[in-house]
């Protein structure tokens, strides 16, 4: 059974920083973890779910949302299988749920991804 599980969610205040880490789950997937590009999506109160940053397999390809580009930074580590996002100068526009997602194969189309997360609280109060 596939399984993504956020951590590292939690309140900081206008200007911090936070590191969230999404960590898979599930013999076969884990097994392939290294064919899916990664994303990080998030959903704010009221608004559609959007793509925040994507990484592909190998981890030579990013892609960044323009509202957090030179902020946030993803990464991955295909032998422990996580996938990372660090937050910086955060502002109360990324007030949150931060979901971390997976889609087999090109990073083209991690916008629509295969599995999900269930979701991380981030809080930026100014």
């Amino acid at each position: 059974q596939v399984q993504l599980v956020e951590s590292g969610g939690g309140s900081v205040q206008a200007g911090g920083s936070l590191r969230l880490s999404c960590a898979a789950s599930g013999r076969a997937f884990e097994r392939a973890f290294v064919t899916y590009s990664m994303g990080w999506f998030r959903q704010a109160p009221g608004k559609d779910r959007e793509l925040v940053a994507a990484i592909s397999y190998i981890g030579g390809t990013l892609r960044y949302a323009e509202s957090v580009k030179g902020r946030f930074t993803i990464s991955r580590d295909n032998f422990k299988k996580t996938v990372d996002l660090q937050m910086d100068t955060l502002n109360s526009e990324d007030t949150g749920v931060y979901y971390c997602a997976a889609r087999r194969g090109n990073i083209a189309q991690i916008s629509e991804p295969d599995y999900w997360g269930q979701g991380t609280q981030v809080t930026v109060s100014s």
